[in-house]
């Protein structure tokens, strides 16, 4: 009889799961109402949590600081000063700039009000209650998912983990509160008492400690109020006691897949697509290509052109796209790496030059093995100078006047596996990354002439960064000779290319960095 009786409690269980997942599914358009997702007005603190020396954790025991560890605290309060070298001020050469003073006094109030407000909006857009800093109390009886729990929007799941850990109690109580969906029981438990079923407060009591425990395995959350990427803050309360926990409510992130046939060895024309902009430059470019073709015939070259009088660029393998007159250098970047269809890209400058050691094989493989998400090379001078411009970045908090950024030349560390390779935050523009992350972070297309920086600024936390200076390209010669005399081209490409501070635009970069990235200063250590 046993296993008869089993087999009939196992199948009038899923019989009731089946059918309380069914009366779900079937009721959610009962949820069909208006929800309110404009911006609201209050402010969500500046800094991701708010650690401070409270009124509770000072009173008390006596003690002593440890300078030494306060100082490593993170502070909402960075200052735009200049920091005094400890070798002394003839050999001090960090600098600090002001990003506020590229607008002119009279607007800046009115500027900073706005990006103000858009800040607000960022961070209503961004931050959820998955964010929020939830800490699990020692001593508790319940016992709850501290994260890790996750559901489709308006759709039903299990919630695992619960349980209340008392004895001898008179009755057992539990309750759970949530704000974007309501709660459930898959199975009912015998001498447990549920209320609140389908709603967003649910109450659980039994004389029966195990009895409750059971009845809590079964409890069900189903979102009721959608959104593709948000997350619902659960209260779990006893008599006594009160824990906290979310529930993530969010979409499946489809993935981007490449399909690339295996085969031995790396295909750098199936993997790669190479990526440059040009301007004025048809010299350079045809020489760039033809570098390229003595050592990978077949890979595609994908040319974003906004040249003056622009001249077709013939051969096979070579898509060349046309844009306005000085469209712009980020523009034309945007433009080139929209049309690469390979699984990753390389950038390379016009006026670069493939040589012996411009090994893209390498790149390859370090993508392949590493959690990379961008690997640049070294860039060779006629001089035989290298350059791999390997900088640090980081962003200290500020509070209403905005962030301080700050930016050290150097690395973090080396890439096990891979000599001469280091982990960094910035790097030169001679690099190969994963395509999808490129056109993830994308480049400002206000940045017309001069930029560099921007990309990987905006690209900060979204972008894992290697580099390593035995993969080279070299840069064309840049000497010119008194005697030498330039083409018009040349002349033209002069005057376009650098950005004077007298101009209308002469500190555009700054006022992005202010107002886009909301950022009061720049040091350059």
């Amino acid at each position: 009889m046993r296993p008869l009786k089993k087999i009939a409690c196992t199948s009038l269980l899923v019989a009731v799961v089946v059918g309380v997942l069914c009366e779900l599914t079937g009721t959610k358009w009962r949820y069909r109402m208006a929800v309110d997702i404009h911006y609201q007005m209050e402010s969500i603190p500046y800094g991701q949590h708010n650690y401070e020396f409270t009124k509770s954790l000072l009173n008390g025991s006596m003690f002593r600081w440890k300078e030494s560890v306060v100082r490593q605290l993170t502070r909402k309060d960075c200052k735009c000063e200049k920091e005094e070298s400890s070798l002394g001020g003839m050999l001090n050469w960090s600098t600090v700039t002001e990003l506020e003073t590229a607008f002119n006094a009279a607007e800046r109030h009115e500027v900073k009000q706005r990006r103000e407000k858009e800040y607000q909006h960022f961070q209503q857009r961004t931050k959820t209650s998955a964010d929020t800093l939830l800490i699990a109390r020692a001593n508790s009886p319940l016992e709850y998912p501290i994260q890790g729990v996750e559901v489709r929007p308006l759709k039903s799941i299990l919630i695992p983990g619960l349980s209340l850990q008392a004895k001898n109690w008179r009755r057992y109580e539990v309750n759970v509160t949530a704000s974007l969906g309501t709660f459930d029981v898959a199975a009912e438990v015998d001498e447990v008492t549920v209320e609140g079923a389908g709603q967003m407060h649910l109450s659980l009591s039994s004389a029966q400690v195990d009895n409750l425990n059971r009845q809590l395995q079964f409890i069900t959350y189903t979102n009721t109020i959608f959104n593709p990427n948000t997350a619902d803050t659960v209260q779990l309360k006893t008599p006594g006691h009160r824990a906290t926990f979310t529930i993530k409510i969010r979409h499946p992130v489809i993935p981007k897949l490449y399909n690339v046939k295996s085969q031995s060895g790396y295909n750098i024309s199936a993997l790669v697509t190479i990526a440059t902009k040009t301007f004025l430059r048809y010299d350079k470019l045809r020489e760039l290509i033809s570098s390229i073709r003595r050592f990978y015939p077949t890979v595609t070259i994908v040319i974003a052109d906004d040249s003056s009088n622009p001249q077709k660029i013939e051969g096979p393998f070579v898509e060349q796209y046309f844009m306005p007159y000085r469209k712009g250098w980020f523009a034309g970047r945007n433009l080139a790496v929209s049309q690469v269809q390979t699984k990753y890209l390389l950038w390379v400058d016009d006026d670069f030059i493939f040589a012996s050691d411009t090994k893209l094989e390498k790149m390859v493989e370090i993508l392949e093995k590493t959690t990379l998400d961008m690997v640049g090379g070294s860039v060779r001078e006629v001089t035989q100078y290298s350059a791999t411009f390997q900088h640090m970045m980081s962003v200290e908090q500020g509070g209403k006047d905005g962030d301080c950024l700050t930016i050290r030349k150097g690395y973090y560390h080396e890439v096990e596996g891979f000599p001469n390779c280091v982990v960094t935050d910035a790097i030169i523009n001679f690099f190969m990354a994963r395509t999808n992350k490129v056109q993830q972070v994308g480049f400002d297309p206000l940045i017309a002439r001069q930029g560099h920086l921007e990309f990987f600024i905006d690209g900060l936390g979204l972008l894992h960064i290697g580099s390593c200076s035995d993969i080279k390209v070299d840069h064309a010669s840049k000497i010119v000779m008194p005697w030498t005399k330039q083409s018009v081209s040349e002349r033209l490409y002069k005057a376009f290319r650098y950005v004077q501070p007298a101009e209308a635009d002469g500190r555009l970069q700054e006022k992005l960095l202010y107002f886009k990235n909301r950022l009061k200063c720049m040091k350059n250590k």
